[in-house]
């Protein structure tokens, strides 16, 4: 049971939260909507997402209707797990709703470590060619780069910002689970 767990909550947190995660970021960030990766995260969770922009539509830089459909594959995907019997000890609607915060918050953390290695990977193998994956990592990964970079210049051309970085998603995590 425990691995049809683990493979539920793989496709359940990893592909189908992170791509809803994906909409509200991407905009956020200000990532070239024309890119590929970028069309293709539109496409899936357009169907969604549309319907809900009727009700909510957004407020400024905020789409609402993306938060909100971010927050219902969230609360789906942990109804599924519960179910399952990944979550044994919820017995009150407020741990639930614990279990959904932190769910999501996890996954926004595991994300931009995985995002972050991504990148620095990419800087090393391939640093001036371009790629859609690319570009898309870094308009990602440098609002949080950028502040570090200002207190902690690159040190003989070694950039140690992704580093530091990680070190604190990683001990954020761990403070908060």
């Amino acid at each position: 049971m425990e691995a049809i767990i683990f493979i539920v909550r793989t496709l359940l947190q990893v592909l189908l939260v992170t791509v809803f995660l994906l909409r509200v970021l991407l905009p956020l960030v200000r990532a070239d909507a024309r890119n590929q990766l970028s069309q293709a995260v539109i496409r899936l969770t357009n169907p969604l997402v549309l319907p809900l922009r009727r009700l909510l539509p957004p407020i400024g830089k905020i789409d609402t209707a993306s938060i909100l459909a971010l927050i219902i594959v969230q609360v789906a995907a942990t109804a599924i797990l519960w179910l399952l019997g990944a979550y044994p000890w919820i017995r009150a609607s407020s741990q639930f709703v614990y279990v959904v915060a932190l769910s999501l918050i996890t996954t926004v953390l595991q994300f931009y470590t995985f995002a972050l290695l991504l990148h620095v990977l990419l800087s090393w193998v391939a640093p001036s060619t371009y790629s859609p994956a690319a570009a898309l990592l870094s308009s990602l990964c440098e609002p949080l780069l950028r502040p570090v970079r200002r207190v902690l210049p690159p040190l003989g051309g070694i950039d140690l910002s992704a580093l530091f970085v990680i070190i604190g998603l990683q001990a954020l995590n761990i403070a908060l689970t």
